[in-house]
């Protein structure tokens, strides 16, 4: 297994770089990079399928050649998908999918922060363990540092590495649990496209939903007896809590924890229940090494921590996804695999599937209701494990289907051909799904200060000059709503963008709301005045600031915003305007002020 994804990251990897010495296209001004994405699909799957076809039809196995080159082409095929349909589109750019735009830019300054620092810090603020949990972002620091890149540069290949490298690691782990090489490759490639389309965006969620539906079919076995599934689903919420605790707690609370409970009342055994806590402390353990710096600052906090990370209820957060009832191969797919889990319901394995999608359900419908009480769950992000969870059984169900009629001739190259090409229609698609967010990647300034597609690049080109007015001051925390900047560069900040993102450690409402007694004051205060206040606050001291103005229109004011949650509002976030007094600035002996592009730079003399 370990060999599979190691392999899989190695070929995306060698992949990334090849691409980065040849000058393809930009995807959002040629069809070229579109033509090479979908012909290296049909490749990819046309010669799984041929092997495959082989390794069923005639019965290879042992140590021949034949065999090996059809393992090793199965376990490494998702990533060739992941390279074919993202990696490919994406080559010329610097930037992950959907650019540095809304959430990216949290989760690319987190990324900055993971890759100078190796240590507990918060992507935001100075001497503050992460909220955020860091499993994946401290993986892709050690990359960067690997690779002599920046924080910013690493995102795009450490998401396809870490992607493929789950995704290779589903074919052995399938062909375990069904017994079957191919099918276990075809649950793999299905689960690869599926995730690749709907919720790649996110690559450390992502890496953990694709594991998802095996999880589930591991429980039962777990608590039936095997101490093998019991010791990986141990490890697989251990590994899931560091990366994005929300899968965690909806696979604990709705799917590890419900089908424990359900065997140990129909068997009459207090087995299944010793083996939950096994699982349960042991999923903890591995859990604390990223959450326990946090949870002992929290415990020694002297003030009432708060967050605001799922305030958030989208329109379709409101809805129950029926991904069964879409006209397409995935609808299709997702309904065969409700009938099979029904007629199926008998079978143990399978029925655990059947429970794990109900609590997922059921997980959904609880977020809709919590707004009631300030909160959500988030369950619209859980939409991807309804429909991973019911393809798999779909796939399952059609494997099941053609053992009935194995021996029939000409059934295997049948379904070869028709599985082959029903891939090929689907994975084709999988750039053209993502036209938006990789357009995004080639048109946003990235932190070189250019723009993929070579067009004129916005005032983010300034940055690196206001970074070398900084460094010239030994600046370190800056306060700025210049969240871009943030995010390609690794100051400290002297508050958070927005309280969702923000540590509960940070006192984040507080401090927007020091913040706006600066501005406010700055119009009544001397240079000297202005300094004292900043200095007498209960939090770091910013030494740096990043306005919007004209030092040539002082009367304007320099203006900087805050975000405030309105939450159950949507959008739920409103931004208010500061304005700061430009002459609480005029003492050279305070500051350096400097005009920079649009922006008014200011550091504190030394």
């Amino acid at each position: 297994m370990a060999a599979a994804a190691i392999g899989g990251g190695l070929v995306t990897l060698i992949a990334w770089f090849v691409f980065k010495q040849v000058s393809l296209p930009a995807f959002n001004t040629s069809m070229v990079t579109r033509g090479l994405s979908t012909a290296g699909i049909v490749v990819t799957v046309v010669i799984v399928a041929g092997l495959l076809y082989l390794w069923t039809k005639r019965g290879v196995q042992g140590n021949g050649p034949l065999a090996w080159l059809t393992v090793v082409v199965a376990y490494l095929s998702p990533a060739l998908i992941v390279i074919c349909s993202l990696g490919m589109p994406l080559s010329a750019s610097k930037l992950w999918l959907h650019g540095i735009q809304v959430d990216q830019v949290f989760r690319t300054q987190f990324l900055t922060r993971m890759t100078v620092e190796g240590g507990y810090a918060d992507m935001n603020y100075a001497d503050m363990p992460t909220f955020y949990p860091m499993g994946w972002f401290w993986l892709g620091g050690r990359m960067a540092n690997l690779l002599g890149l920046q924080g910013w540069e690493a995102f795009q290949p450490w998401s396809l590495v870490s992607i493929s490298m789950a995704c290779c690691l589903l074919v052995p782990v399938w062909q375990r649990l069904t017994g079957s090489l191919p099918l276990g490759t075809v649950i793999a490639l299905t689960t690869t496209a599926l995730t690749l389309t709907l919720a790649v965006d996110e690559p450390y969620s992502a890496v953990i939903a694709l594991g998802v539906p095996a999880a589930a079919v591991m429980c039962s076995r777990a608590f039936h007896g095997s101490w093998g599934s019991t010791v990986g689903l141990l490890v697989f919420l251990g590994i899931s809590a560091t990366f994005y605790t929300l899968f965690t707690g909806a696979i604990a609370v709705t799917v590890v924890s419900f089908v424990a409970l359900v065997t140990a009342i129909v068997e009459r055994s207090f087995k299944p229940i010793v083996r939950l806590a096994v699982i349960g402390f042991g999923s903890l353990a591995i859990a604390a090494i990223a959450w326990g710096p946090y949870l002992l600052a929290v415990l020694r906090a002297d003030f009432p921590t708060e967050t605001a990370a799922q305030h958030y209820l989208p329109a379709e957060g409101t809805e129950i996804p029926v991904p069964f009832l879409a006209p397409s191969i995935v609808g299709l797919l997702c309904l065969i695999g409700i009938v099979y889990l029904v007629i199926r319901v008998k079978n143990v394995h399978i029925r655990t599937l059947g429970w794990a999608l109900i609590g997922v359900y059921l997980w959904i419908v609880a977020s809709m209701v919590l707004p009631l009480l300030g909160t959500t769950l988030l369950g619209f992000r859980l939409e991807i494990l309804v429909v991973l969870i019911m393809a798999t059984a779909g796939v399952l169900g059609l494997a099941h289907l053609y053992e009935q009629y194995r021996t029939r001739e000409y059934l295997a190259a049948v379904v070869a051909v028709i599985t082959a090409l029903a891939g090929i229609f689907y994975m084709q698609e999988i750039p053209a799904e993502h036209q938006t967010a990789i357009d995004s990647a080639y048109s946003d300034t990235d932190g070189n200060g250019e723009r993929a597609d070579k067009f004129p690049a916005d005032s983010a080109r300034y940055y690196s000059e206001i970074d070398e007015f900084f460094q010239g001051h030994n600046a370190d925390v800056v306060m700025t709503d210049e969240k871009l900047f943030m995010a390609y560069y690794p100051y400290y900040g002297f508050n958070a963008f927005t309280a969702h993102y923000a540590n509960p450690l940070g006192q984040f409402k507080q401090r927007n709301e020091e913040m706006a007694t600066w501005a406010e004051n700055s119009w009544d205060q001397s240079p000297q005045e202005f300094v004292d206040t900043l200095e007498n606050n209960p939090w770091d001291v910013p030494n740096a600031m990043i306005f919007r103005g004209d030092i040539e229109s002082p009367d304007d004011g320099y203006k900087a915003h805050l975000a405030v949650d309105i939450f159950p509002n949507q959008p739920n976030v409103r931004y208010d305007a500061i304005l700061f007094d430009p002459e609480v600035f005029n003492d050279p002996d305070l500051w350096d002020v400097k005009q920079i592009g649009p922006f008014v730079v200011a550091a504190r003399v030394n």
